[in-house]
């Protein structure tokens, strides 16, 4: 999200600091904390934000039911496949989660932002402050 086509001074990561599963919905509730603290700050052309792992594990339950009468309505393990309840990605330790690109006068406020976007994650994460690669003009 941002402005995919300017060129930026510096990249503000989210890193993980332990492996880690995060559900789709973490992930998601993390983007939109950084998107909007940004998108109040700068505008719409002030910055990109990249969300970097991708939720490919399908997670799944076998659900009990735990009432009286149970018994004849349910198999146990037997067939205990499971239903899919959701995704998730799975991240490892140094693994940036989510990169933001600004120009320096808003470094500060990046790293805010992602200081309020891992409180949505369930794991410990670093904020890491890098120079940022020029990108070919296309």
């Amino acid at each position: 999200m941002g402005d995919t086509r300017a060129n930026y001074e510096y990249k503000v990561s989210l890193v993980a600091q332990a492996p880690i599963q995060i559900r789709h919905n973490a992930l998601e509730a993390a983007r939109i904390a950084a998107n909007k603290v940004l998108l109040d700050k700068l505008g719409e052309t002030g910055y990109v934000v990249r969300l970097r792992p991708y939720p490919h594990i399908v997670l799944r339950e076998n659900r009990m039911i735990a009432t009286a009468g149970a018994d004849r309505l349910q198999e146990g393990m037997r067939r205990a496949f499971g239903k899919p309840t959701g995704r998730a990605a799975r991240v490892r330790a140094g693994q940036p989660i989510i990169d933001l690109y600004v120009n320096e006068p808003h470094v500060d406020l990046a790293k805010e932002a992602l200081r309020i976007s891992s409180s949505k994650l369930a794991a410990s994460c670093k904020v890491t402050v890098e120079r940022a690669l020029p990108q070919p003009a296309a």
